[in-house]
Parts: C-alpha cells; structure tokens; sequence
C-alpha cells in the first residue's frame, strides 16, 4: 500500500521527530512504500492569500494552491500525520496543508452545500499528535486536532475507512519510560497496517 506520510515538526530532535521516524520505518517495515513529506523540510506555502482565497472554489484552477502535494494525496492509498498539538491546535503549517490540498474537487464536493467527500480511495487514516496538557485540558478545549480525524477526515473518506488517532498527552511532564511505552504504541498500531 503507498502512504503519505504528512510530517509537521520543525524540530529534528523533537519527540515529534521520533514518532514520525517510527511511524515511517514501521510502515516500510511491513512492505508499505511511503511517501515521506516533512512540511518544514520542503518548506510547504502555508499562508492562504487573497488570490488564494479567489481560487479555492475554482476547480480545477484551485490545485494550483497545492499542486505537488494534491498529486501526492491522490496516488496516496492511505495517510498519516504526525504533529504536535500546539495552542490546541495543529502547527500552522499543517493547518495551511489542509485548507490548500483538501480542496473541493480534490477532498469534497459541495452538492447542493452540503459536503460529499471525494478522498473515497485511501483505504486507511491515521494520525499521531502530542500535546502538551492534559487529556483532560485537551477535552475542555474541544480537542480540535483530533475533531480533524474523527469529523473532518471522516467525512472525506466515508464512514467504513478505518481512521486512528493517538494523542500522547502531558507532554510538558513526559519521562523517558512514558515516551518510550507510547513509541511502542505507535508501533505497534502501524504494524497493524
């Protein structure tokens, strides 16, 4: 199965870092080619601009927006993301990924202004994030990274795609043996892919 790999830290030796790099070696591990885009490393145009803003209802004129990453997401069978939950939300970047790739004609259509989703081929979804509170904290504030996989996403690829999410909570607190228990879980759940 090919997978992208959607990858927003911009820090190599991040927590984030490591579960991108076992997500990547675990898939690859299991036959999977995986396409690997680290959102920083390739410098992803994030910012929606007024002219970008004028296209996102233009199709196809609006895969201008993300064009390289669009045909990724498409030749993609399933995809995973890993990032960290910053002010209760994803980094800015990858926020800026999803408002320029998961565009109408690529992730929806708007029938009659009601969303259909159109990601209908990827087979799996997965998403790993960590936070820096609580779960609980998380909970309070709507937990808007992980509403991402379970409305957002859900609605894209349809109601049987198999979608995980994975939060490793408490961060700011986090010792060796706890982020190594939760490495082993994200193992352990890509080796199931």
């Amino acid at each position: 199965m090919r997978v992208m790999v959607v990858y927003a830290h911009p820090v190599e030796t991040s927590f984030n870092a490591a579960i991108h790099e076992v997500v990547v070696e675990t898939l690859r591990g299991r036959g999977h080619e995986v396409d690997d885009c680290d959102l920083y490393a390739e410098n992803f145009p994030a910012i929606m601009s007024r002219e970008d803003r004028l296209l996102y209802h233009e199709i196809p004129a609006n895969r201008a927006l993300a064009r390289p990453w669009i045909e990724r997401l498409e030749a993609a069978e399933a995809l995973a993301m890993v990032f960290p939950t910053w002010v209760f939300a994803p980094p800015a970047i990858l926020k800026g990924f999803c408002e320029k790739a998961f565009v109408p004609g690529v992730a929806f259509e708007l029938v009659d202004g009601k969303v259909r989703g159109a990601l209908r081929h990827l087979k799996r979804v997965g998403g790993v994030s960590t936070y820096g509170g609580t779960r609980w904290r998380a909970f309070l504030a709507g937990d808007p990274p992980r509403k991402l996989f379970s409305r957002s996403l859900r609605a894209y690829v349809g109601a049987t795609v198999p979608i995980s999410y994975m939060g490793c909570y408490d961060m700011n607190r986090i010792d060796r043996a706890r982020g190594k228990a939760f490495l082993d879980k994200v193992r352990a759940t890509y080796s199931t892919w």
